[in-house]
């Protein structure tokens, strides 16, 4: 008599996740989720849907929205440019993203695209373990895209007393500033024309534009306006430090780059994900371990 008894197994389910955005190549993102995912003993598959290597148009985003809710993924996020264009595609948003008017996080659930914005706080828990004794009583920001939404957002809500909001795109701060003005005091913000003379005036910079990013060359602003009393956080991880950050800290600026925005911003998201809560310090490790330079 066979008496082999064989008994099935249940795996645990697999968390299919994907980053979109231009050039994003550089990303730690599946990384990440993946080890944490490990840790946890879950599964995880991470891809990178850089539109710019693949070809695709901005025209795009609905088609490949539609494609990985087909395909069964758990959710996506979104990066640069397409943290405020996605919102049309999108059939609800979270209180906070709502407010922020920006978009980080997608999650596909029981047939509904729910976006969330997980930047604000990522931001935010970074400044605070860096930056907690800085000298936010007048603070100017450099872009208002979808990043600078989510800064802004964080910045007066962490108790900064005025806000100075610059782009290149004067359409870009007024839209912010009009979003911010539905939740903040208007005088606590104002939109700055000369980023000089504003940030003569400030305390520090939030740089919150793509300058300085991989695939994005350049200075955001002309270093011999920063002086050393005052703080930069540049929202950049890749490079992990960049020219800004580099040249701040020479001149004695505090400059921090955006390698714990990024970190706290993705355990917040992996949580929305899976509904488990991470180890955010593993995740720091994974950040900092994957930086290392191979030998």
């Amino acid at each position: 008599m066979n008496t082999n008894i064989t008994f099935a197994t249940s795996r645990p389910p697999l968390y299919q996740l994907a980053l979109l955005g231009k050039d994003i190549q550089g990303s730690l993102s599946p990384q990440l989720y993946e080890q944490e995912a490990r840790r946890q003993g879950l599964r995880c598959s991470y891809q990178l849907l850089d539109f710019a290597q693949r070809g695709w148009s901005a025209e795009t985003l609905p088609d490949v929205l539609r494609s990985l809710e087909t395909i069964g993924f758990t959710g996506c996020n979104v990066t640069h440019p397409f943290k405020q264009r996605i919102i049309p595609y999108l059939d609800q948003l979270s209180p906070q993203a709502k407010a922020i008017g920006a978009v980080n996080t997608v999650l596909f659930r029981d047939g509904q695209r729910i976006g969330h914005n997980t930047d604000c706080a990522g931001f935010i828990t970074h400044f605070q373990r860096n930056l907690a004794e800085a000298n936010i009583e007048r603070v100017l920001q450099i872009g208002a895209g979808g990043a600078g939404s989510a800064c802004a957002y964080g910045l007066l809500e962490y108790g900064v007393n005025h806000l100075a909001l610059y782009d290149r795109d004067t359409a870009n701060s007024e839209a912010l500033y009009h979003q911010l003005i539905q939740h903040f005091d208007p005088a606590r913000i104002s939109i700055a024309h000369h980023p000089q003379q504003a940030l003569a005036n400030s305390s520090g910079l939030v740089q919150a534009t793509p300058i300085g990013m991989s695939g994005y060359p350049g200075m955001p602003i002309d270093i011999g306006w920063l002086a050393p009393h005052q703080w930069v956080a540049d929202v950049i991880y890749v490079p992990r430090e960049t020219e800004l950050v580099l040249q701040a800290r020479a001149k004695g600026c505090r400059a921090i780059g955006g390698d714990g925005m990024v970190v706290f911003q993705a355990a917040q998201a992996f949580e929305l994900y899976t509904g488990l809560p991470p180890d955010r310090e593993h995740m720091l490790e994974i950040f900092q371990q994957a930086c290392i330079p191979s030998a």
